[in-house]
């Protein structure tokens, strides 16, 4: 199938980008000592799982249930939901999964590690918990030490559960220059600290997990780390652009849109919207914009209604027809992919593969 085939709005892949993306990652953490257990949020495909695992990943990260029990296709063996679960239906649903793969558990409470057990008992099983830690991102996890280490010591002393060690998301340091360098280097001696804690507590620290794109290639500075759970890496997008954690010939996921209107002044309208890139925004030379269009750099992506996606171009001496088709690099791929029912992986003008996109929708 040629690639002018493809119907758009439609994400497209660079196979060889990507498998060099992949190839670099698992390289990397080898290199560095780390468990690879990237999160497949990005891609949220079995196939593209198992790909990973076959580069050399340890096993797999997931958010929800669902993704969990979508990526039991894909053949891993070690699953982390890097998520608190919570819920009788969900547990159950979790306990089912366990049949399967060696299931882990990040959590930052007392009362989700008690559901979690009750649960795991109730099913004949022992479900592996990581102990959630804010380091600065102000989301989910435990911010002080004693408190960390009285949720690991329940957690530690309650049957059907395991605890292996620690885990935490670095999402607040957003590039690998001076300033998040700085950063890191904060983050590292704040898990020294904790780590120094939790042993001399006497608690089992097996995984020390964390990491993220951003900061993918300096994660050996964070030293007590022993796993890695990137995300976007196995395509990056605009964000990874512009903190500087990737250049753009590492970008492998372009969205493919056509040209249906060019009657506005300022540029043209594109068949793809919000409900094809989302609405995350980066703000660029103080506006918004939604994208980087491959074709036309120094275009901008200004605005999107649910299917329009409003290009303004810099001047005139590049035109385009009805029926063109640009290529869009979006700000945001993981939420982008979970707009979409399949994606294209091309290598040349050619497409090689087709995925489905599993994942997409399970919130659960």
């Amino acid at each position: 199938m040629h690639v002018s085939e493809i119907e758009t709005p439609a994400i497209v892949v660079d196979l060889d980008v990507m498998e060099r993306n992949l190839q670099k990652v698992a390289s990397y953490a080898k290199s560095h000592n780390l468990r690879l257990r990237p999160h497949t949020k990005t891609h949220k495909s079995p196939k593209l799982g198992r790909l990973q695992l076959d580069y050399g990943a340890d096993g797999l990260t997931v958010a929800k249930v669902g993704e969990a029990e979508v990526m039991l296709k894909s053949g891993v063996s070690d699953l982390l939901i890097a998520y608190p679960v919570v819920g009788a239906n969900k547990l159950r649903r979790l306990m089912d999964v366990a049949e399967h793969v060696s299931v882990t558990v990040a959590l930052d409470s007392v009362d989700v590690a008690i559901a979690l057990a009750d649960a795991a008992q109730g099913a004949g099983k022992t479900i592996d918990v990581l102990v959630e830690q804010d380091i600065g991102l102000g989301r989910v996890g435990l911010q002080e030490t004693d408190d960390l280490l009285r949720v690991a010591k329940e957690v530690d002393q309650l049957r059907g559960l395991r605890l292996r060690g620690l885990n935490f998301y670095p999402g607040h340091i957003k590039t690998s220059d001076a300033e998040g360098l700085a950063k890191l280097d904060e983050a590292n001696a704040h898990l020294e600290r904790t780590v120094e804690a939790w042993r001399a507590a006497g608690l089992p620290l097996e995984i020390v997990s964390g990491g993220s794109t951003p900061t993918l290639f300096e994660s050996h500075r964070l030293r007590a780390v022993n796993e890695i759970r990137p995300g976007t890496y196995i395509f990056n997008d605009r964000n990874t652009l512009v903190a500087k954690a990737c250049g753009l010939e590492d970008c492998a996921a372009y969205i493919a849109v056509t040209v249906v209107s060019t009657n506005r002044a300022e540029g043209l309208i594109v068949d793809g919207g919000s409900k094809t890139f989302s609405s995350d925004s980066i703000v660029m030379d103080g506006k918004p914009t939604f994208g980087l269009v491959r074709e036309v750099p120094d275009a901008s992506f200004v605005k999107m209604n649910e299917e329009h996606g409003y290009l303004n171009l810099p001047d005139a001496r590049k035109r385009f027809r009805v029926g063109d088709r640009l290529h869009i690099l979006p700000n945001h791929i993981c939420v982008a992919v979970n707009l979409h029912e399949r994606v294209y992986g091309i290598r040349g003008d050619q497409v090689e593969s087709v995925w489905e996109v599993e994942g997409r929708g399970k919130l659960q």
